[in-house]
């Protein structure tokens, strides 16, 4: 669980970070997932676009993709959700105390 000032620093992280995954009108699939458990793995921290044809809600949305890999979610803004999993072999960002 990510403290206040922890999650405060992860979204100035991100503010300048673009999106790399984009979920649709079919939701997240295994596939996406996958990736998804990739690309914390090797940045910990990751910006995802949800589009506007997704069937479900952004905020439920988000709880799927983080039960999913494990990861916390720092923030849901607008269409954009940012998530966040320290990478188990390569820690990169430092989060305060």
């Amino acid at each position: 669980m990510l403290k206040p000032n922890q999650r405060a620093y992860l979204r100035k992280l991100a503010q300048t970070m673009s999106p790399i995954f984009q979920v649709g009108k079919n939701g997240v699939s295994d596939n996406q997932i996958e990736q998804l458990i990739n690309a914390l793995e090797a940045r910990e921290l990751i910006k995802i676009t949800i589009l506007n044809t997704t069937p479900d809600d952004k905020h439920s949305i988000a709880e799927e993709i983080a039960d999913k890999t494990g990861a916390e979610i720092v923030h849901v803004i607008g269409n954009k959700l940012t998530i966040y999993k320290r990478s188990a072999n390569n820690p990169r960002i430092e989060l305060p105390m």
